[in-house]
């Protein structure tokens, strides 16, 4: 029996992309994943260990959302950040094809996440398991919030290397506030432009550009 953990990297920051990712294995097997823990509870150079582990010992998948998607879906298809999740997790249950599915929920409301995931499914009939916490209580999805961790740190990496130290791209962190004040309009592509931080750029901006006409 295959066994699908889901879990995410990235939802909060006003910089970079949001990364989904699934890792598969055999029921029994979990094992050859011995050592995984909720991302957040492990150092850098243990993630990075385990990132290779993980994916010599499993089938996985990884999806970058990039800030434009996810501006697209909540601006534009009036889809909020939970239902965005759900139809990337659906993509990857689609293409690994598990017969269980476990889901690190991101909806306060699990039964009406899970429900909205299976009408996304091709296979309507495989078990979804959708709970929070999913990430500390599953083997599988601590093990995807590990690769889902170490690509979004490499994504920022990518990113602070071409356009200068971004932080970590959380609207709390001071070094992120300061490069969002002086590159929110340099470097649109990066920024997530349906989050309030960058949102109040773009107002002071036309407050400024109204006042000017006075």
């Amino acid at each position: 029996m295959k066994i699908l953990g889901i879990d995410e990297a990235g939802r909060g920051p006003v910089i970079g992309p949001l990364i989904i990712a699934g890792v598969m294995i055999e029921e029994g097997e979990e094992y050859k994943i011995d050592g995984v823990k909720d991302s957040k509870l492990l150092a850098h150079k243990k993630r990075i260990e385990l990132d290779k582990k993980i994916k010599e010992n499993s089938e996985f998948l990884i999806i970058d959302v990039s800030p434009k998607e996810i501006d697209d879906f909540i601006l534009n298809k009036k889809i909020n950040l939970n239902w965005l999740e759900a139809h990337k997790q659906a993509e990857i249950i689609n293409e690994l094809t598990p017969d269980i599915a476990i889901i690190d929920c991101p909806s306060p409301n699990c039964n009406a996440f899970e429900k909205y995931l299976r009408n996304l499914l091709v296979n309507k009939i495989v078990k979804l398991v959708v709970e929070h916490k999913a990430d500390v209580k599953y083997p599988t999805c601590s093990a995807a919030s590990i690769i889902a961790k170490v690509r979004r740190e490499e994504r920022m990496h990518e990113i602070q290397n071409k356009y200068g130290d971004t932080g970590p791209g959380y609207s709390s962190n001071p070094i992120t506030q300061e490069f969002i004040k002086e590159n929110w309009e340099k470097h649109p592509d990066i920024f997530r432009k349906s989050w309030i931080t960058y949102k109040n750029h773009e107002k002071m901006k036309h407050q400024k550009t109204l006042q000017g006409f006075n």
